[in-house]
């Protein structure tokens, strides 16, 4: 038998050059393995004839391959089609950059080909469908199979056969959670839930066996902030700072007025910086709110002060960012501050001189990313800390930073709006400010749905705005082929995009795998308009700034939760262009409709916010996963609000009686470094 700590190399099939592999997906425990969830699952239908298969809807037909096979290529894309027919008519199919398919697909040779059927002009039609042998496909027709994220050298097959082997020789999969709370939660017991979240017979199961992992990831995230609640915000104040004049003159300066919700917010954090308590406040703004200038006003009171502030962002490309924009304000208001750079893609020298410059004091703004709180990291005075887009500064981050010296006051900003019911829970350890007002001259986005067919107009548009000297974002989900086929994706995309625009036109894509330096040489390209159509993952979502970009082109919007669209979407409108977003989409769904509805009538993050909590419901069974606001593994916040209010619920049942937080308590300890780490979401 083994435990669930043990070594994945512990489970019969796992060598060590397969555990070299699944440490690439930070599976290095048996723990890892089992909680290492599916992304999303494929429902394969049953077979359908080709007059009976419904448009814009995943359907699997069978046919005889007839006509001609043609295979051609577009620089460096590959365009294999050929036709499907049984007696019931004709199917024309298209599969991109899959050139070993032509060896195996002839004239005379049946397939069921699996994927979503769309109409060009009177005819059904499949792209980048999955051919299968007909025998290998009705072993899955009617059933639900997951899909991971997998690497080079490890299919979805061989991580199922490890979570088998696992599951069946554990020892220690008792379940902590308190048979009380089971009870009064209806929630089923952990080993089933487990067994069931990655072979699901039935989708009343899976959602069973989700309902009792969510619950569960909610509910000891909000144990751990409640118990530290208490304490957290009695922490002294190690640096009171006075009220300066610096912050006064900046405002007056500064070439607009404030809104009356920036003026209330600094005035809020204005009076934490001089309580007995640290500050622990988060600021919600939608994109373009003015967040930026409160930042910038908290730094120049600490610095006035003659203390350091410092500013954590999460990508290196918005530290860059955040500097760069520090330094022009230094210089354009005459401001106190001689800021430091500080990420790991500095040279060792960079580096030496960024650490000198923290701890001598000489340096008296730190912006970075996680770099800041690393080990080699010594701070002078360090009296502030801001994190961008973090959502939540942790409790580790706080003691890292404590070790350095007195415990900083926390500012949190962020452009993710919350609806503030599930704000208050997710946050209830930290004040919350909200900026709902926007600046008088901001130029509302204009924004429209485009079905698939119409993307040559969308193309024509985007084309009409280059010429105009302007610059376009194109969204796709999915960074390469082989995960979800339907869905368009960068690298393939990008191909399609060159030979769509003329050659002038200068395309690039960008997307997470890429290594920092390659990220930041893209992003600093676009910005200095040596790119004019960046093709990017969600990796754009939070904080790049390039005014210039006026159009975002959305692929498969009816994928994305309508928050994550709206993230999106705030890329653009950024300058003193009139900006655009196109959502394209090949859904004719009414629900799918309803949503993207509600984007293109409101800027208001907000209020989009609260109409995703109240479209979500149990969510798409087989779609991906949605929010990406908060990282938890399995949870969505929107998606399961109503979990997450009976979990905030459970977590205060549970602190007040001993029986049930002590085994709530040894379980989270007990993985707590296997575990997501709750307390830095």
């Amino acid at each position: 038998m083994i435990s669930l700590t043990s070594p994945v190399t512990e489970i019969k099939g796992i060598g060590q050059k397969y555990a070299q592999l699944l440490e690439k997906l930070n599976i290095k425990t048996v723990y890892d393995m089992l909680t290492y969830y599916p992304m999303r699952y494929e429902a394969y239908p049953q077979i359908l004839s080709i007059q009976d298969a419904a448009v814009d809807e995943k359907q699997a037909v069978s046919g005889i391959v007839t006509g001609s096979v043609s295979m051609r290529r577009v620089r460096s894309l590959s365009i294999l089609t050929f036709s499907l027919s049984d007696e019931t008519g004709v199917m024309p199919m298209t599969v991109f950059n899959m050139p070993y398919l032509r060896n195996s697909v002839s004239a005379g040779k049946c397939f069921v080909c699996y994927g979503r059927v769309v109409s060009k002009g009177n005819k059904k039609t499949m792209e980048q469908p999955t051919l299968f042998k007909p025998e290998d496909y009705l072993s899955l027709a009617g059933t639900l199979q997951p899909r991971y994220h997998t690497v080079k050298g490890i299919t979805t097959k061989t991580i199922l056969s490890g979570i088998r082997k696992a599951l069946n020789a554990v020892s220690d999969l008792s379940d902590a959670m308190p048979y009380e709370i089971r009870k009064r939660y209806d929630l089923m017991e952990y080993r089933a839930a487990l067994e069931r979240i990655h072979f699901p017979s039935t989708p009343d199961l899976y959602v069973e066996a989700r309902r009792r992992l969510v619950f569960q990831e909610f509910l000891y995230f909000l144990v751990q902030m409640k118990a530290e609640k208490t304490t957290d915000r009695q922490i002294p104040n190690a640096y009171p700072l006075l009220e300066v004049a610096q912050t006064k003159r900046l405002i007056e300066s500064l070439p607009y007025r404030l809104t009356d919700a920036q003026l209330r917010v600094w005035g809020q954090i204005e009076a934490d910086l001089q309580a007995d308590v640290i500050m622990n406040r988060l600021v919600q703004g939608d994109v373009g709110s003015g967040k930026t200038i409160i930042a910038v006003l908290a730094l120049l009171m600490t610095v006035a002060n003659g203390l350091q502030g410092a500013m954590m962002a999460p990508t290196e490309v918005l530290a860059r960012q955040h500097y760069a924009a520090v330094k022009e304000m230094t210089k354009r208001y005459d401001l106190p501050f001689v800021p430091v750079l500080l990420t790991g893609s500095l040279t060792a020298k960079e580096k030496r001189e960024a650490y000198a410059a923290m701890e001598d004091g000489t340096a008296n703004v730190i912006i970075g990313t996680h770099a800041l709180i690393q080990e080699k990291a010594r701070y002078h005075s360090l009296a502030l800390v801001i994190t961008d887009e973090q959502h939540r500064f942790g409790v580790r981050q706080r003691e890292a930073l404590a070790e350095k010296g007195a415990m900083p006051h926390i500012l949190v900003m962020s452009a993710t709006p919350i609806p503030r019911t599930l704000a208050m829970i997710l946050f209830g350890d930290l004040s919350i400010s909200t900026i709902d007002e926007y600046p008088k001259n901001r130029i509302p986005i204009k924004n429209c749905v485009l079905h698939k067919d119409k993307r040559e107009s969308a193309y024509h548009f985007i084309l009409k705005q280059l010429h105009e000297g302007r610059q376009a974002y194109v969204i796709c989900p999915m960074v390469e082929e082989g995960v979800s086929e339907e869905l368009e994706n960068v690298v393939a995309y990008t191909d399609k995009l060159r030979e769509a625009f003329p050659e002038n036109i200068r395309i690039s894509f960008l997307h997470g795998k890429m290594k920092n330096a390659e990220k930041n040489r893209i992003m600093d390209a676009f910005a200095a308009h040596d790119i004019d159509i960046l093709v990017s993952t969600t990796v754009v979502e939070v904080g790049i700034d390039v005014p210039n970009a006026t159009v975002i082109l959305i692929e498969n919007a009816e994928r994305f939760g309508l928050a994550g669209l709206h993230q999106l979407r705030g890329r653009v409108g950024r300058g003193s262009h009139q900006s655009y977003c196109i959502f394209m989409t090949d859904s004719s769904a009414k629900e799918t409709e309803e949503r993207l509805d509600i984007l293109v009538h409101s800027n208001d993050g907000f209020h989009i916010a609260n109409e995703d909590m109240r479209l979500r419901g149990p969510g798409d069974l087989f779609g991906i996963r949605q929010s990406g606001i908060l990282s938890f593994r399995l949870g969505d916040i929107y998606q399961d609000s109503m979990l997450l209010k009976q979990a905030a619920e459970c977590a205060d049942t549970v602190l007040a009686k001993e029986e049930l937080l002590t085994p709530v308590m040894k379980d989270i300890q007990a993985h707590d470094a296997n575990m997501p780490d709750y307390r830095t979401i």
